[in-house]
């Protein structure tokens, strides 16, 4: 893992930070896995269609693609070469058989060289208990693994699928399996042999995982956190019941997507107890400032109220930006903008991963901050980097010392203890599952953004109707909220519109306020 000595902020300093499955749930486990750089190609077994091994040989590099296909769990006809020549009419590059029936020779180093030049390995059918323990624990699924993180393709049908989970599904049990996809329990033949009830029951004793069941002639294809399906069938996605949800399973047919990264995150918050039934907390900064922005272009007031808030001339701000491409622009405008807007310091940190994001060495220029600007766009980012990281301990602490926090666009709904629009694959709507929380540094409040720009105001009801006990924040673009105790100040451009907490299951009405105004958040009364 990189590290990173002590940093002094500077006048304009720019630093790019990137860097066997318990029988019981854990509630200690950690926030779900990120998704695997490579790709996962899992048949639920009938017929391989040609232009499903066609697909697999394309991601693997089509004419360059050079693809191994390891028969072993064929315990009949394993060594029969005229299984690859389905795989030669695709033409890859090159395609040839790696079997041993001896864990001893697939233990063996030079066994399994070839696995190191390869683009793809596919795994026939069989039977996956002996499939494992041939090779469980060999440099072979060393040698796989790593071919997934330098981004190659490793899929299988039946068999060659149901071993890419631990636990992995045989008969009625669970054993090991190679673990391609952590944190989920994949099944085969599913609608077509009525395996339901047996992936629901291997969920018991991990509700926290999700459950994908692949029916015959079907494909689930896992691209770092998309998810498609393709072929005849469809596949089953299921989660287990909790203490506070019921069972539940959906369907995912061909041409449709899914992110695993949500649904991991999903099958992970269902063992929490859920935002709308816990005691809401009133939006109250009782030490520092909250400044939230509503996106667009941001006025020179908006960014002279944040480093006053700050500090002023000893304002030392830290820059927190989503992991998008291209974001590196957007960084040294924003840096350069604070310090014009008469910051002393300025500093941007960005975590690859949660690893970094729980480093001490990554919180260094933490220590020193007196107020966080988080970037705007990608919420979800965001969540998946710092939410319950040493990172989100550190900026609670600058505003428990008096400092600022603050953030534009998805920098300001990620503020809130309700997230919203937080997709990663196009608009999916308001709430996305596995993204119901927001960093929580402002309680009891819903954020929503580009306000009156992208006509939110139904949208905002809709939030009310789901969570009547919050207070919904509706903020236009140019325009932001400052909040200091439980009075907000309106500065910019534009509007704010609030919706108040129900009482007595009554909704209230939105109000709207005006630049320069100064609202008491606990009734909505203009403070005069």
């Amino acid at each position: 893992m990189d590290t990173i000595p002590s940093i002094c902020f500077a006048k304009i300093c720019l630093v790019i930070l990137t860097g066997s499955v318990a029988a019981q749930y854990d509630p200690r486990a950690p926030e779900p896995l990120p998704p695997p750089v490579g790709t996962l190609f899992l048949h639920g077994g009938g017929h391989v269609s040609h232009e499903q091994r066609q697909k697999f040989t394309d991601l693997a590099g089509g004419n360059n693609a050079k693809i191994i296909i390891i028969p072993t769990a064929d315990v009949t006809t394993p060594n029969d070469p005229s299984r690859i020549l389905d795989w030669r009419a695709c033409n890859p590059s090159k395609v040839q058989l790696l079997h041993t029936g001896s864990h001893q020779e697939a233990s063996r180093d030079s066994f399994s060289k070839s696995l190191e030049e390869a683009t793809g390995v596919w795994f026939s059918g069989g039977k996956q208990g002996y499939l494992v323990s041939i090779y469980e624990g060999t440099p072979v699924i060393d040698r796989i693994k790593k071919l997934i993180d330098r981004g190659g393709v490793v899929g299988g049908t039946s068999a060659g699928a149901a071993i890419a989970s631990t636990p992995m599904l045989i008969f009625d049990r669970t054993q090991v399996g190679f673990e391609f996809l952590p944190g989920t329990i994949i099944d085969q033949h599913f609608l077509a042999k009525g395996r339901l009830p047996r992936l629901l029951a291997a969920l018991d004793s991990h509700p926290n995982y999700v459950g994908f069941g692949i029916d015959e002639a079907t494909a689930m294809i896992v691209r770092g956190r998309k998810i498609e399906v393709i072929g005849d069938s469809s596949v089953t996605i299921c989660f287990q019941r909790t203490k506070y949800h019921d069972q539940l399973v959906r369907t995912l047919k061909p041409g449709e997507q899914a992110d695993l990264v949500s649904l991991r995150r999903f099958a992970h918050s269902r063992l929490q107890e859920p935002l709308q039934s816990k005691p809401i907390q009133p939006p109250k900064v009782t030490q520092g400032t909250m400044m939230l922005a509503g996106g667009g272009p941001l006025p020179k007031e908006i960014l002279n109220r944040f480093v006053v808030a700050s500090g002023g001339p000893n304002a030392r701000i830290a820059y927190v930006p989503t992991n998008e491409a291209g974001e590196e622009n957007r960084e040294e405008a924003m840096l350069k903008d604070f310090l014009q807007s008469g910051a002393g310091e300025a500093v941007s940190i960005r975590a690859r991963d949660r690893t970094m994001a729980n480093s001490d060495s990554f919180c260094l220029p933490l220590q020193r901050a007196t107020g966080v600007w988080f970037g705007g766009a990608k919420a979800w980012s965001l969540v998946d980097s710092y939410q319950n990281t040493l990172t989100h301990q550190s900026i609670h602490r600058i505003l428990e010392n008096g400092g600022a926090i603050g953030g534009s666009s998805g920098g300001a709904t990620i503020i809130g203890d309700c997230l919203l629009r937080a997709h990663s694959l196009g608009d999916a709507g308001i709430f996305v599952e596995g993204y119901e929380r927001g960093l929580g540094f402002l309680k009891g409040v819903a954020i929503d953004t580009h306000f009156t720009q992208k006509r939110r105001l139904e949208d905002l009801r809709k939030v009310h109707q789901q969570y009547p006990k919050l207070l919904g924040i509706g903020i236009d673009e140019g325009t932001a909220v400052v909040i200091q105790d439980l009075t907000a100040e309106i500065v910019g451009n534009g509007k704010v519109t609030l919706l108040m907490p129900a009482k007595d299951g009554i909704p209230n009405e939105p109000r709207e306020y005006r630049s320069s105004l100064r609202v008491n958040l606990n009734n909505g009364e203009v403070v005069r």
